[in-house]
């Protein structure tokens, strides 16, 4: 069995404690975002900026995840099979 994703510590401080221990957020935010609230409710949220660069990036698609770019040249004709050109059986002609 798989183990489960870890997913970062989330740290909830109201503005005021935001004020008071900025130096707290800091070491907060290194381990997970930090949410700060703005009279109970979510106002804004301080995180690393690796994390923020992280988020930040175009998400990859399948594609490009599993082929790096150096090998994108590749030619899909190589993998059709050439087609099977069946003799006529009979001729529409009217000379026949």
């Amino acid at each position: 069995m798989n183990a489960p994703a870890k997913f970062p510590k989330t740290t909830t401080m109201s503005a005021r404690e935001f004020n008071q221990n900025t130096s707290g957020a800091k070491k907060a935010a290194d381990h997970g975002p930090v949410i700060i609230t703005d009279r109970g409710k979510p106002a804004y949220v301080l995180m690393t900026d690796a994390e923020y660069r992280r988020l930040k990036t175009k998400p990859q698609s399948a594609w490009d995840a599993l082929v790096p770019e150096a090998e994108i040249d590749i030619d899909l004709m190589d993998y059709i099979p050439p087609r099977r050109v069946e003799p006529l059986r009979f001729s529409f002609d009217d000379d026949e």
